[in-house]
């Protein structure tokens, strides 16, 4: 019974079909079809244009969102425990060619602008300290949780006012606007890009590197090609991404992996490290309870010495996310 993380779940049958379809003659690289109409794809999601990039992983949809907005002598404010910073093997270094990581604090691994500010204000304006060039927040946060439309209009209006490029990593944006009842746009109202995650939502191998400035676009076209990412036949990805727009499967996913983990958190009650908002779930569980939990056949990661995270997915089953429920209640 599979909680590890979404990233295990199986690829939706929708993504397979159109992966199918697309196995046909056409031009390499991304002058197909299919990648010609991303733009346009997401220009009705989000209601104002855009140019979208497709890459296969989030650490490179990340990484070359951040390369297009900060110089190598720059700074990217970020949360201390963000995915940029705690799990992308320095990564964001590497595709900026050395911009430096500014770490703030925020409870729920999210930002607000008095902890940017913290931050900022700490920095001199001289030639001897990096200069912040860019802020990154992400949306849903690492511990599952979601930025309102005015939490998300108030970082954006504080980047505006501090000359701060915005970038959202929406790893599971799917799942933060499922919870928000928002529009798509509301989610990261403000943002020069965004980083829509497809893989954890029930896709193969493609994520969705979305310009709101569209003159961005070209610079991160040409760095996507210099890191490698620029696929041959990369209509496949475009195919995965078009897919999980049509019809709203992208939400579709998103809300049964929330339901779960609902129906998971109601069992919880004061286990409950963090409200669950999206699709993961952190217990305050001691060692021999959670060996307790994988003896019945549950997996799941430890989080530190007495917790572990659960993730459900779009396809979690019903009757393990039950069975779990009812075993967590008995610990």
């Amino acid at each position: 019974m599979q909680f590890l993380s979404d990233n295990a779940a199986a690829v939706h049958p929708a993504i397979w079909r159109a992966m199918q379809a697309a196995d046909a003659p056409d031009a390499p690289y991304d002058n197909d079809a299919l990648s010609a109409g991303l733009d346009a794809a997401f220009a009705d999601l989000f209601g104002r244009d855009c140019a979208v990039l497709w890459v296969a992983t989030g650490t490179a949809a990340n990484c070359l969102a951040l390369a297009t907005l900060v110089p190598p002598h720059g700074g990217v404010v970020c949360h201390r425990e963000a995915h940029i910073e705690t799990d992308e093997c320095g990564a964001p270094g590497f595709y900026t060619h050395g911009a430096k990581l500014l770490l703030a604090d925020g409870e729920g691994a999210k930002l607000d602008p008095a902890g940017v500010a913290a931050v900022l204000d700490a920095i001199r304006g001289d030639i001897h300290q990096v200069q912040a060039h860019a802020l990154s927040v992400t949306q849903a946060s690492e511990y599952g949780r979601c930025y309102t439309p005015a939490e998300m209009a108030a970082l954006a209006g504080f980047a505006q006012e501090r000359g701060l490029r915005l970038h959202v990593d929406g790893a599971r944006f799917g799942n933060a606007v499922a919870h928000l009842g928002c529009t798509a746009w509301e989610a990261c109202a403000g943002a020069d890009v965004l980083s829509f995650g497809c893989v954890k939502n029930g896709g193969l191998g493609a994520e969705a590197l979305v310009f709101f400035d569209p003159a961005l676009a070209d610079l991160a076209r040409v760095r996507r090609k210099r890191a490698g990412h620029l696929q041959s036949k990369g209509r496949f990805l475009a195919a995965q991404i078009l897919a999980m727009l049509e019809g709203g499967l992208w939400l579709e996913n998103a809300r049964a992996a929330n339901a779960a983990a609902r129906e998971i958190a109601a069992a919880a009650g004061e286990r409950l490290l963090h409200p669950v908002e999206a699709n993961e779930i952190f217990l305050k569980v001691a060692a021999p309870e959670r060996e307790a939990l994988r003896a019945q056949g549950f997996s799941f990661y430890d989080w530190g010495p007495d917790a572990a995270r659960l993730v459900t997915a779009w396809n979690s089953d019903p009757a393990h996310v039950a069975t779990l429920a009812r075993a967590i209640r008995a610990l």
